[in-house]
């Protein structure tokens, strides 16, 4: 499934989006991320001992959702993305993504640094999208 334009301006404006995870026990699991999108997928990182992580590891299922709120109804606007998760703990696209996500946000590096050694770089697959008072 291929994210529409509107979509990827969301998702690359928005600083925040959410991710919804579950374990094999079903436990929902909800939590906010930095996120980039790269080739019509999404990507965010994680510690690699993140109860987002260990979820993931053990279902590939996820949905992230960005949601833009106001009082006047007629202006929110939002996306729910559904989608297969793959994890990378290392190599050439954990580094690529790693520079995107420093890039958009300048302050991960000193803050929150994303390493090899204990971190893994999330790659969502979209499968299905839900919009509500997007324009195309």
């Amino acid at each position: 499934m291929r994210l529409t334009k509107a979509v990827v301006r969301l998702f690359e404006r928005e600083r925040v989006c959410r991710v919804a995870t579950t374990g094999l026990r079903g436990m929902p699991h909800l939590v906010p991320v930095c996120q980039v999108v790269s080739n019509g997928k999404i990507y965010f990182a994680s510690g690699d001992d993140g109860r987002k992580a260990l979820n993931l590891a053990e279902n590939p299922r996820v949905a992230l959702t960005i949601d833009i709120y106001s009082d006047d109804w007629t202006l929110i606007k939002g996306v729910m993305v559904q989608g297969r998760a793959r994890l990378h703990p290392r190599g050439p696209r954990f580094r690529a993504i790693r520079k995107l996500l420093y890039k958009k946000y300048p302050q991960y590096a000193r803050e929150a640094a994303i390493s090899e050694s204990d971190s893994v770089v999330v790659e969502v697959t979209p499968t299905r999208v839900f919009t509500w008072g997007l324009k195309a």
